[in-house]
């Protein structure tokens, strides 16, 4: 199979979309993913898949610790801005955040986990990140940003 058609098919899984932060050796680090998973309830176990490339993973190596910030509708440009190349400072300007538990937590997220890393393992052209979850907030109401068809949407209301 082509990975362009593969892309395609597993663009129909419609999935939550989240920008992942650690506090790096150099300030805070983040990127915007739709490869996050409950792994396990007991131990309390978050998986995130990081591109081998992504500047923030070698952050979270460093630091061993991470938060997933889940996204509401509206933050379409948030998830652009933190999905892009751009550097780590220029993806905080664009946005209010506090240090919670060691990671930036993002103020208008949906949600948030802090984790600790739990362990890295090699999954092709990505690297699987599992976190122990240590700490989480829901910070508003509202209604998740999902990623499906190779774009951002929004639920349709009852």
């Amino acid at each position: 199979m082509e990975p362009e058609h593969y892309r395609e098919i597993v663009g129909r899984f419609a999935s939550g979309v989240a920008i992942v932060t650690c506090e790096g050796p150099d300030g805070p680090a983040g990127l915007t993913t739709n490869a996050v998973t409950s792994l396990s309830l007991d131990p309390l176990l978050l998986l995130v898949c990081f591109d081998n490339t992504s500047r923030t993973l070698s952050a979270v190596r460093a630091s061993g610790r991470f938060a997933v910030n889940v996204l509401r509708e509206g933050q379409e440009d948030l998830a652009a801005v933190f999905a892009s190349k751009r550097i780590a400072q220029e993806k905080f300007e664009s946005v209010t955040h506090t240090v919670a538990h060691g990671v930036p937590v993002l103020d208008d997220a949906l949600a948030w986990l802090a984790c600790d890393l739990r362990e890295l393992l090699p999954g092709g052209d990505h690297t699987i990140g599992i976190g122990a979850v240590t700490h989480g907030a829901m910070h508003a109401d509202g209604r998740p940003l999902v990623w499906f068809g190779g774009a951002f949407r929004g639920l349709e209301r009852p």
